[in-house]
């Protein structure tokens, strides 16, 4: 109980650089628990600044049962414009509770976890919803670290491609993102515009924007897939004509995403079709005459079993630092 641990952004990397496979089980077993009521995921909490009107720190607390049984918050910070200095747009720390006692077990660094639960929850929902027997042609609109991220995780997902299109306001972000997909994927690989990239099979938008700029009157493609994965990329009319996947509808529905817009602008939510837990446990049936959008408003409870996981490598591995006397009193008298 006295022990406590400490899980440096190296370590973190260390142990997820070769996890590909036990992160996407992990996230999609953590969708299933979720759906079966083995987890407490309550609303996020919104930081922001008044002279910082795009920057916010998000706190995400959660509990999750089953193997992991654990509670944990993440306490994420997303500030766009350290970019421009080139560093990343957003920093992490997870803390992680025993359910037992409620006491601390460990701080782990997190922007990566954060970024790899993000990209395996696209990754898991590409590998159920892309239908074709044929290797998609991908476009990925935005070209961050979760851009990245994502391509490395449909690839350890088996998603088979034929090309990739990558689309970005700025066309050195554009540039290294291409330079990536080109190693990961051994394709060709273009740079392009957004009516490009909205042509494509399978369509990940990753990008800061606070507002929808895929316009109402944009006509997708039967069976086309979109990962919906900042969320306030696309008009709600498009939503409104597409199957939708969520991964959770009430934290999805708010904060001004899209789908969010798409209840306010029809004051009901039967435009949507499921969950992606449901649809990993196969209660979800889709419109093949529709395109499919799937829309993930980004779950604590993910970072939570990916960060529980995370530690007891490090442990294992000994990259853990150990802090034996981080509780001050044990004992009650």
């Amino acid at each position: 109980m006295s022990h406590f641990f400490v899980v440096p952004g190296a370590a973190v990397s260390t142990v997820l650089a070769g996890a590909h496979k036990d992160v996407l089980r992990i996230v999609a077993d953590t969708y299933i628990a979720h759906e079966r009521g083995l987890s407490v995921n309550p609303d996020s909490y919104f930081l922001r600044f008044p002279d910082k009107p795009n920057a916010r720190v998000i706190a995400l607390p959660s509990y999750l049962g089953g193997d992991v049984d654990t509670i944990g918050m993440k306490w994420i910070a997303s500030f766009p414009d350290n970019t421009k200095q080139g560093l990343p747009r957003a920093s992490a720390t997870l803390l992680l509770n025993d359910y037992a006692t409620g006491y601390p077990l460990a701080c782990l660094e997190a922007a990566t976890i954060s970024a790899v639960r993000t990209a395996a929850s696209a990754a898991v929902a590409a590998s159920r919803l892309v239908t074709s027997a044929e290797p998609v042609r991908l476009a990925v609109v935005g070209a961050g670290v979760i851009a990245r991220t994502i391509l490395d995780y449909l690839h350890a997902a088996g998603v088979a491609v034929a090309d990739v299109l990558v689309h970005d306001l700025d066309p050195t972000s554009a540039g290294h993102l291409s330079e990536h997909a080109t190693t990961r994927f051994g394709v060709p690989v273009a740079i392009g515009t957004l009516d490009d990239a909205l042509d494509r099979d399978l369509v990940v938008f990753a990008t800061t924007a606070a507002t929808p700029y895929v316009s109402a009157d944009t006509t997708l493609r039967p069976s086309q897939v979109l990962l919906n994965i900042s969320l306030r990329d696309i008009a709600p009319e498009v939503l409104l004509r597409s199957n939708n996947v969520v991964d959770d509808v009430d934290h999805c529905l708010k904060a001004q995403t899209s789908p969010h817009l798409a209840e306010q602008l029809t004051g009901g939510r039967d435009f949507i079709t499921g969950t992606l837990g449901s649809l990993l446990q196969g209660n979800v049936t889709l419109d093949p005459a529709k395109p499919t959008v799937f829309s993930p408003f980004g779950l604590g409870i993910l970072d939570l079993a990916v960060g529980h996981h995370v530690l007891g490598e490090a442990r294992r591995q000994g990259t853990a630092i150990e802090i034996p006397d981080f509780i001050g009193e044990t004992k009650r008298w």
